[in-house]
């Protein structure tokens, strides 16, 4: 088994490991990032969703390497896409013209703007990146994480990497549960907190809902229904009975204003976007091209209702784990058909 000694090891290639090694190596720390799944990025990549809905992130609230980051999604844009003048110069053009973020852009753009900006640490023997790769195991010594034993999937190659500080930023906290530290879940109460809106007693259970999102493109032209899934008609009477944030079935398209309460009623058009459901995050629009060259529009379906609260998957055993997952992806096909 092959060992690799750095200064720092990121478990977790999302948007924090990548940031977390940007800052590392650019103070010549000696980095690696191990990560599962095939692509980096997290959040932008593999789940495809737009980086953040704070309203005002052009103004303030950004530091400066996101602003840079920002501004390469945007210029990759601006030099490989047939757009129009006005749309080459606005320094805070929105590709995809999605209403839940100020930049919504297709993950593959995101990926080449994140490689982008590791090159250069890749390139002088500070940062390794190893894709496809699961830990394994942490090793400690007493309260201090020695090394970490990680897994490739593909290869089936184990690797031993020593570190004087082991970064935990998987999805689910998987570093913190192997090292043994103390942790808790889901939300706690109003006698912890002194929060007057928390519960009253705590719920480890009470966590963000897990949603299996998807991209759907749009084009006028045919018919592109998809073979109904098994368990449809069960999803499409779903009633996931919390009134009043949601007034009905999850597949209705009437809910409640998180603030006011109000019932909002949604559209889904995409030749009449506005306000609707399809602008929400979309991540390629037809805004902004040259005529003639306007492509076909996709949206990043991650909506209040594709998510799945059956059941939590932090701490759950494999085969729940699989069961919910599989759920959430059954719910989800159910709503794009």
């Amino acid at each position: 088994m092959s060992e690799t000694e750095v200064d720092i090891a990121i478990l977790g290639g999302g948007t924090g490991g990548v940031a977390a090694a940007l800052a590392a190596t650019s103070r010549r720390k000696k980095v690696i990032i191990v990560e599962e799944t095939d692509w980096l990025g997290g959040q932008l990549t593999a789940q495809g969703v737009p980086p953040d809905e704070h309203p005002w992130i052009e103004s303030f609230g950004c530091t400066a390497r996101y602003k840079e980051f920002r501004r390469r999604v945007r210029e990759y844009y601006q030099a490989f896409y047939p757009l129009k003048v006005h749309s080459v110069r606005n320094d805070q053009f929105n590709p995809g013209g999605g209403s839940v973020s100020r930049l919504c852009a297709e993950p593959r753009v995101y990926k080449s703007v994140l490689e982008s900006m590791m090159s250069y640490a890749v390139s002088a023997g500070l940062l390794d990146i190893r894709l496809a790769t699961r830990l394994l195991s942490i090793e400690m010594d007493g309260d201090e994480a020695r090394s970490a034993t990680v897994l490739n999937v593909l290869s089936g190659n184990k690797e031993i990497i020593i570190a004087d500080y082991f970064l935990d930023a998987t999805e689910l906290g998987d570093g913190i549960k192997l090292a043994g530290v103390e942790y808790v879940t889901g939300a706690e109460s109003q006698h912890q907190t002194g929060e007057m809106h928390a519960a009253s007693v705590a719920d480890e259970n009470n966590v963000q809902a897990l949603t299996w999102c998807f991209a759907m493109g749009y084009d006028a032209e045919g018919d592109h229904t998809i073979d109904r899934p098994e368990n449809y008609d069960y999803w499409k009477s779903y009633d996931p009975n919390l009134t009043p944030s949601w007034p009905g079935k999850m597949f209705d398209w009437t809910y409640s204003n998180p603030i006011t309460l109000e019932p909002i009623t949604a559209s889904f058009d995409p030749a009449n976007c506005e306000g609707s459901f399809w602008r929400y995050r979309r991540i390629l629009g037809r805004g902004g091209y040259t005529e003639g060259c306007e492509p076909n529009e996709i949206v990043l379906v991650n909506w209040p209702q594709n998510d799945y609260i059956e059941g939590n998957i932090i701490d759950a055993n494999p085969e729940d784990m699989c069961d919910h997952l599989r759920a959430a992806k059954e719910m989800s096909l159910s709503l794009f058909y």
